[in-house]
């Protein structure tokens, strides 16, 4: 198993400095990692450092509360792609998940699936700390009826991360039609591989070093 190329290589404190970003773009090429994933701001940067490499831009819209406008979104997510985003995690509206206002839902993801068709894959983050297992079956269906590549389960910002019970509810959910991101709270190899057995394709960690190397001993 080739673990790194599941990992989106992450940095998304809201103190990350340049020097920073420029650091994991040139371990996530040292590694091949499969993305790396910043804030907006980023983007470009990011894309610049990665020139020429087969790891992708990752930039997150509505992050990490989800809670900003459906147009906000649309217009974020199409600058973060005019800025070279190649992946775009978006976290949904969850108050209005709860609130069971699903169309609400529904045009937030959209919006992100209309502006990125073609240009960069979606990941829906719909942070399953949050969610009764019932909201997260109907978030990851809302996700495939607007057409996303990807249900990730969360910001890593909330009370809590991936748990593979929930990666597996997902991954059962949305069938083999899109794929599922673990994330939140990941740091090592045995984590790692019960997410991607549970159904992740893909896992988002800021510990992707130590989980390839801790692989690379066994």
């Amino acid at each position: 198993m080739e673990i790194q190329k599941y990992i989106d290589h992450t940095l998304l404190k809201p103190e990350a400095t340049e020097e920073q970003v420029i650091k994991i773009c040139k371990e996530a090429k040292e590694y091949g990692f499969a993305s790396v994933c910043v804030n907006p701001y980023y983007a470009s940067l990011v894309k610049a450092q990665l020139q020429g490499s087969t790891v992708k831009t990752c930039i997150v819209v509505g992050f990490p509360l989800g809670a900003s406008s459906t147009a906000v979104k649309g217009f974020e997510a199409e600058d973060a792609i005019k800025n070279g985003a190649e992946e775009v995690d978006m976290v949904i509206n969850i108050g209005a998940l709860k609130n069971k206002k699903y169309h609400i839902v529904l045009d937030d993801i959209r919006a992100v699936v209309e502006k990125s068709k073609g240009q960069a894959l979606v990941k829906v983050i719909i942070e399953t700390c949050l969610l009764t297992k019932e909201e997260i079956i109907q978030a990851c269906k809302l996700a495939v009826q607007a057409d996303a590549d990807f249900v990730k389960t969360s910001t890593g910002f909330s009370t809590g991360g991936a748990t593979v019970e929930d990666v597996a509810l997902m991954r059962k959910t949305v069938g083999i039609s899109i794929g599922v991101k673990a994330s939140g709270g990941i740091r090592n190899l045995e984590s790692t591989k019960s997410m991607i057995l549970a159904g992740a394709s893909r896992i988002g960690a800021s510990a992707g070093i130590a989980i390839v190397e801790e692989s690379l001993k066994r």
